[in-house]
């Protein structure tokens, strides 16, 4: 015959099954909004860089640059675009002054993002930053080790991939 638990011992297991419970759902939680704002952040531009086909492309010789922006004149490849004095594209440490870039321009606007490979990890920087930070939440909020060193090494790797081809 198995003896009853006393009260107290069975009220004490169901309260810490529900912190347990309750840890693991406000920790998923905040990884997973941390990772959605990586990939809402990211996709700003990842669309434009990623699927050009039907997209005015081309490239920008930077004539001049600002505290947060830098223009030049827009010379097309693609077939039915058109040439422009002026365009905008975001100054980053790897834009400089007397240098061109291939480029996609942003659907109704002057502005511009940079294409190819370096144009696609740089569009995803943002997530790569997420899912570091989202690691650290895994590994200390969740528990889980081995998933939050993925995460953390996948984040490394598109930062340190990003940051060669720019």
């Amino acid at each position: 015959m198995i003896p009853a638990m006393p009260a107290a011992t069975a009220s004490r297991q169901v309260s810490v099954t529900a912190l347990r419970f309750g840890r693991i759902a406000a920790m998923g939680t905040v990884a997973a909004l941390i990772l959605i704002a990586g990939v809402w952040a990211s996709w700003r531009t990842a669309p434009y860089v990623m699927l050009t086909k039907g997209r005015e492309t081309g490239t920008i010789e930077v004539a001049r640059c600002g505290a947060d922006t830098c223009t030049g004149p827009y010379t097309p490849v693609s077939e039915g675009a058109s040439g422009r004095d002026h365009v905008v594209i975001d100054r980053t440490v790897a834009v400089k002054k007397g240098r061109t870039y291939t480029v996609v321009v942003m659907p109704g606007s002057d502005e511009v993002v940079r294409s190819g490979p370096a144009g696609i990890l740089y569009s995803w920087v943002p997530l790569g930053g997420a899912l570091l930070l989202a690691s650290v939440v895994v590994a200390g909020g969740l528990r889980r080790t081995r998933a939050a060193w993925v995460m953390a090494g996948t984040g490394i790797a598109l930062l340190t991939a990003a940051f060669v081809t720019i």
